[in-house]
């Protein structure tokens, strides 16, 4: 009997990236995207752009067995973010929306209320989410539209008070097809404010806006085109069933507020619950664009050849260390990305009721440090392709554009990060006893560890200490003083998440290869990171000198031995080919995307003696046109040599004796 044969080395690594359920997670999405109606378009308008990613929309929805599976499983949605977003930015937004933000909404909220969803199932009504305003973005909770209930009609009356209640930014206008909302607005009933819920709203039809709803097209963003708009309530009724109740509040049937909850914050939070899914997608999202860029950048410095050393030689862009030390870099930090999204997805699903709020910190975290280095991947590798990297076709410019929007979504990072930062500034971490070891060896994984948790300890006692030597009685200002360090503290803490998610994952691989491969990216993450902090470490005594000192050497060591391997971890990335060469630059024909049929190259006609012509691409050697090396086997070494002087002797002859004409089309200007 036959042996099973082992994964190869790229298998391995592939399920290190995606997981062990990489067939079920993800190749429905691999699949989808590499068939002809998502493939990248040539162009078009704005509003080309936009309808074709509402179209594909319908598409998408065609294939799946059911939306509300979707909607429901967070591992779904974090794929379809992980493989659409780099394809079609605009068609993950607005998808994303719809099934997260809108229809997870209505799934998620009591269940019980009879509720028909065939219209948003089947898309004959596609979904957004109106939660921010002009006035109020990361302090959604204090939103000013207003939702007052009606006993009469039993219902409720939304209403806009001012232009900077607005809602901002949703994709609300009919493009695409008619919409409908679930709207964030706060419940006035018998006088008394219940905090901030959730409505859901007929906003248009296929045409315009209805009566009550105003809707106006916001100007043009950066990056993809998707139809962000301001949209405004003026005395809109909408039926009692509008209300997305649950534990967070309910109208009775006697016209009474009820809730569970007693505070209106923890309301609001529990009923704007889809965020959390919501930064997992931009997380997966982020990822994505990075490793779709890194592959880029990889294979074209592979195909773009420059002068070397010696004049006739050329050799690969790649092989230079200016050029291959910086994507060696990015490819630790994706395989880091990577870890690091997967690592905060299971520990969110698989959190007990106790730990929910650190599950959801990690997730909230991860969103931010994720999408921050994948700006920066992506930055350095669009550098790296100089000025294809600035064209369209090439998908980088638009990758970026839509890591900034990620950037933003969800919460903006610098503000979830800062909420990370107060709650973290207070509680105590305890470290195992092996943590508090002195210096060990830098080529240790459980070393680097240590020291990776001693460079956040390092921030968030500073933090302490500044916040306890500002003047009493000024919240603000205390927090002022602590939060420079607080925050980078949690930067440091999205470092050692990172790093332990890369030691688990190396620990989970037999030894072999793709082991190797991922030890030494792991290294090359951490000390990379130790290097930045290692004026710190070596203060606090866990370097020593000589351990800064040789820190320059050991990263270079590892870049060289990343570099060398990294067209082979680009294949565990698992692209199809067929969405690889949608973008020019990552094929070795990248130059024929700028051919010109009607460039003189394509012209091998040029005239001879006396008006006559001689085609070049036809075999001039022997009268009846035998293939050259025909040709050489018949003369030999010593007939090729006779023959080879004796022709250039005769054109050169004939070359000082004759005039050859010039087609005007490429006769060089005056």
């Amino acid at each position: 009997m036959h042996e099973p044969a082992q994964p190869s080395t790229s298998d391995q690594l592939t399920r290190v990236l995606y997981g062990d359920n990489f067939l079920q997670e993800h190749g429905f999405w691999r699949r989808l995207l590499t068939t002809e109606p998502f493939r990248r378009s040539g162009g078009g308008t704005p509003d080309e752009r936009l309808a074709l990613s509402y179209h594909r929309l319908r598409i998408l929805n065609d294939t799946l067995d059911s939306g509300a599976r979707l909607a429901a499983d967070p591992r779904a949605l974090a794929a379809l973010h992980e493989w659409l977003g780099p394809v079609d930015p605009a068609l993950t937004t607005v998808a994303g929306i719809h099934y997260n933000l809108f229809l997870g909404s209505l799934l998620d909220h009591d269940p019980g209320t009879p509720r028909d969803l065939s219209d948003f199932l089947e898309l004959r009504s596609i979904g957004t989410f109106l939660c921010t305003e002009v006035a109020h973005g990361n302090d959604a909770a204090a939103v000013e539209t207003t939702a007052t209930y009606d006993r009469e009609r039993d219902g409720f009356v939304l209403h806009t008070p001012h232009a900077g209640a607005q809602k901002f930014m949703p994709n609300t206008s009919p493009a695409g097809g008619p919409k409908t909302g679930v709207v964030a607005a706060r419940l006035l009933a018998d006088g008394t404010d219940h905090g901030v819920f959730l409505f859901l709203a007929p906003l248009t039809d296929d045409l315009d806006a209805l009566p009550g709803v105003r809707v106006r097209r916001l100007p043009a963003r950066m990056g993809s085109p998707v139809d962000h708009c301001l949209t405004s309530f003026d005395r809109y009724f909408v039926p009692r069933e509008a209300l997305l109740a649950g534990e967070q509040g309910r109208i009775g049937e006697d016209g009474r507020f009820t809730s569970e909850l007693a505070n209106r914050r923890r309301r609001f939070l529990l009923s704007i619950g889809r965020v959390t899914p919501g930064k997992l997608s931009m997380s997966a999202c982020a990822v994505g664009s990075a490793r779709v860029t890194l592959a880029i950048a990889v294979r074209y410095a592979g195909h773009r050849l420059v002068s070397g050393s010696r004049g006739a030689q050329r050799v690969p862009v790649y092989a230079h260390r200016t050029h291959h030390g910086p994507l060696a870099g990015a490819m630790a930090t994706v395989f880091a990305m990577s870890l690091l999204h997967r690592r905060a997805l299971d520990r969110w699903e698989s959190a007990p009721a106790p730990d929910r709020d650190e599950a959801e910190r990690l997730v909230a975290v991860a969103k931010g440090w994720i999408t921050w280095r994948a700006r920066e991947v992506i930055v350095e590798c669009r550098e790296r392709c100089g000025a294809q990297g600035l064209l369209e076709n090439n998908g980088m410019t638009e990758l970026f554009t839509g890591i900034e929007g990620a950037i933003t979504a969800e919460g903006d990072n610098l503000a979830v990060h800062a909420k990370a930062a107060a709650e973290m500034l207070f509680s105590v971490t305890v470290r195992d006893e092996d943590e508090e070891e002195g210096p060990g060896e830098l080529d240790d994984p459980r070393f680097l560890g240590r020291l990776l948790a001693a460079v956040e300890d390092i921030w968030f006692d500073r933090a302490r200490d500044r916040i306890s030597a500002a003047p009493a009685g000024d919240p603000l200002g205390r927090w002022n003083a602590a939060s420079g360090p607080a925050l980078r503290g949690v930067e440091a803490y999205g470092y050692r998440q990172a790093s332990e998610a890369y030691a688990q994952a190396a620990t989970a691989l037999p030894g072999g290869p793709a082991r190797e491969r991922l030890t030494e990216l792991h290294r090359l993450f951490a000390l990379q990171w130790v290097a930045r902090n290692s004026g710190d470490l070596l203060a606090a005594g866990r370097l020593t000198a000589e351990q800064v000192s040789s820190l320059p050497d050991a990263v270079e060591r590892l870049i060289a031995t990343v570099a060398r391997h990294a067209p082979a971890l680009v294949k565990s990335f698992a692209l199809p080919e067929r969405l690889m060469s949608d973008w020019p630059i990552a094929g070795p024909g990248y130059a024929d995307a700028y051919d010109d049929p009607e460039g003189s190259w394509h012209r091998h006609r040029r005239a001879g003696v006396g008006g006559r012509t001689v085609d070049f691409r036809r075999p001039v050697c022997g009268s009846k046109r035998r293939p050259l090396r025909e040709k050489v086997a018949a003369l030999g070494t010593r007939g090729v040599l006779l023959a080879y002087w004796g022709t250039t002797s005769v054109l050169s002859r004939w070359f000082e004796k004759s005039q050859v004409s010039v087609d005007e089309s490429v006769r060089p200007r005056a």
